[in-house]
């Protein structure tokens, strides 16, 4: 019924939004600057809980084979390297400003699936890429709160995003389901930040972070572990639903809901030229998806 798909829809937005805005409370807020950490402990709890839920038996997770999840370890360290190099951006870049860089990532898909694979792509397609890449190159030119190291970083995180996209889409194997390869990614990201945590001083540097007993700082990692949870299980939901393209419209309402709303919850130097790039990164994603329903 249309009324269920707009629920998960819905549920789906209140969980992306809440999930970006924790994030951004703990990483710009009180300034936690240890994504081995922070990333570790979200991913610890993701891998808890799925497979609790698997075993349980209230989400559909088969066994995974060696084979398979070999298979899928170059994906996995695409994740870690988008979820690292996604932390450290956020903690410097706005969220508008960052939806804006990520956005970008479909260039990187395009360029991978038009080398590699050889796909055609609709005229439409590639208005919206170049919209995206153009917005995205043109951003810290007119970006107020210009911080080069977040944008560095932020570079790095489309590219890993994009990568992913490209491995996830073409990925021969039909053994694994999106849970499956959520496993891998989990279990791999627990042991690969785990030993990268002492390398990186953060385990020692986490000493002296000032909220380390802090209520709010408590909360705040706990809402974000768990908010990170229920949208990897509210955008499988919606993947599975009536169509991608009805999930890129979810997508792309939870963005623009969650820019309106950040500069009421925090602070942010707003300029027009900046907005524009805003604007017009956002009308491209709009016509990705237009583009994704046409073909």
């Amino acid at each position: 019924m249309q009324w269920r798909k707009d629920l998960g829809g819905l549920v789906f937005s209140l969980v992306f939004i809440g999930s970006y805005f924790t994030n951004k409370f703990v990483l710009s807020v009180l300034k936690f600057t240890y994504p081995t950490l922070f990333q570790g402990w979200q991913t610890l709890v993701g891998a808890v809980l799925l497979l609790l839920f698997g075993k349980l038996g209230w989400v559909e997770m088969s066994r995974i084979t060696g084979s398979a999840a070999l298979s899928w370890l170059p994906a996995s360290l695409l994740f870690v390297g988008h979820i690292y190099s996604g932390s450290r951006a956020l903690s410097h870049i706005d969220i508008p400003r960052f939806f804006t860089l990520q956005n970008s990532s479909h260039v990187v898909s395009y360029v991978i699936l038009r080398l590699v694979h050889r796909e055609k792509t609709p005229w439409l397609k590639l208005i919206s890429v170049c919209l995206m890449m153009l917005s995205a190159t043109n951003l810290p030119f007119y970006d107020p709160q210009l911080d080069s190291s977040g944008y560095l970083w932020a570079v790095g995180h489309l590219v890993c995003v994009g990568a992913y996209r490209g491995f996830q889409l073409h990925y021969k194997s039909s053994n694994l389901s999106d849970l499956q390869q959520q496993c891998i990614n989990y279990v791999f990201s627990v042991l690969f930040l785990g030993f990268a945590a002492p390398l990186t001083g953060d385990l020692t540097g986490v000493l002296d972070f000032p909220f380390l007993q802090s209520h709010r700082f408590h909360c705040g990692c706990c809402a974000s572990a768990l908010l990170g949870f229920l949208l990897l299980l509210t955008t499988v939901r919606l993947k599975t639903g009536p169509s991608l393209e009805h999930f890129g419209i979810w997508m792309l309402t939870s963005k623009v809901t969650a820019m309106f709303l950040c500069p009421i919850i925090f602070y942010m130097d707003i300029n027009t030229p900046s907005l524009i790039c805003v604007v017009i990164s956002h009308v491209g994603e709009a016509l990705l998806v237009y583009s994704d329903r046409e073909s």
